[in-house]
């Protein structure tokens, strides 16, 4: 088992090693699409809608790339991909980012040879049970059958966890969420574990969400966010800088209501202008327009409009900004400067 991993490793970094030398950049131009991997369907972050068009917290940052990029945040070539599939999509340049709740860890982006670009969203694993079960606390599942996702970090914490407090578990196998999600209603597993907006997104969708409760463990940190491939850095402070300018707006009161308005002319904000390009050259430094950034806000808005629309309180998903919320909020989210 363990040299199959490592092989797995060794396949994917070598892959990434021939991807990343040609230039990203040049090659979504000429295409005139991003191609975006992203979740094989889970709500809130990355699903298509009912007619089939891709929406979500994570779909908002492909679009907001290719609104930067191309122009247009409707260029996007949405790849589904599972916790297995990813990082050879990426690898191979099947995608030229992947955008789907994905844990920035050491040997992801050491081994496996990719660059997180930051993170979009904080989270923690957890574990959701049918409150008939009974429990309330994850240290009472001694002998659980346990839904977890192949080829995740989840599946490495669930582990640790249970060995650390001396319980046993069977483990259930699967793909994506969706099959997750019929496992668990089917009664095939006790428990489905994943970070704790994933659990949150997932019941949403059941029909009577009530008859399951999340446990209040949070057993892990789960810093989710976008990555590129090692060896193309111009493409990857693309990547990174259209994130941080999502963060950025939204600290500074830069919307997509007011965004057009506030780049019509310098304001008295340096900072709100070298983003939006009335001062400096912060675009021609990436190799794109003055505009990049003010497009790429206008895509969907800026990271809290983004959120709100998505996965905010108000939506069925219902989560809270806690670690998201903006630093001067009392959060953990911010962008390095502008300058």
């Amino acid at each position: 088992m363990k040299k199959t991993v490592i092989l797995g490793a060794l396949t994917v970094a070598g892959i990434a090693a021939g991807a990343a030398s040609g230039a990203t950049l040049d090659d979504v131009k000429a295409r005139g699409k991003l191609n975006c991997g992203v979740s094989t369907g889970l709500v809130g972050f990355a699903a298509p809608d009912a007619n089939g068009e891709w929406q979500g917290f994570d779909v908002g940052v492909c679009r907001a790339v290719a609104a930067a990029v191309l122009g247009d945040p409707m260029a996007v070539e949405f790849v589904p991909t599972t916790g297995q599939t990813r990082f050879t999509a990426l690898a191979s340049g099947e995608v030229d980012l992947l955008a789907r709740n994905t844990t920035w860890t050491f040997s992801r982006d050491v081994d496996l040879k990719f660059e997180f670009v930051g993170v979009n969203y904080y989270d923690g694993q957890g574990f959701m049970v049918p409150k008939e079960l009974g429990v309330s606390s994850a240290k009472e599942l001694d002998g659980a059958t346990v839904c977890i996702q192949t080829g995740t970090t989840t599946e490495l914490n669930l582990a640790d966890f249970f060995r650390t407090n001396n319980l046993s578990y069977e483990p259930v196998p699967i793909e994506t969420n969706a099959e997750a999600q019929q496992q668990f209603l089917a009664g095939a597993c006790d428990v489905y574990t994943t970070d704790a907006s994933g659990l949150a997104a997932t019941r949403a969708t059941f029909e009577n969400p009530g008859d399951f409760v999340v446990l209040p463990e949070i057993i892990s940190k789960e810093p989710l966010g976008p990555l590129v491939r090692h060896g193309d850095n111009d493409w990857g402070d693309i990547a990174r800088w259209t994130l941080n300018a999502l963060i950025s707006a939204e600290e500074l009161g830069i919307t997509s209501a007011n965004v057009a308005e506030l780049a019509a002319a310098p304001t008295n904000n340096p900072e709100i202008n070298r983003i939006l390009g009335t001062e400096g050259e912060l675009g021609g430094m990436l190799g794109l327009d003055k505009d990049w950034a003010k497009r790429a806000i206008m895509a969907g808005g800026n990271y809290g409009e983004l959120f709100e629309k998505n996965i905010g309180e108000n939506t069925p998903i219902g989560l809270s900004r806690g670690l998201n919320a903006q630093w001067t909020d009392g959060g953990l989210l911010y962008s390095p400067p502008f300058r």
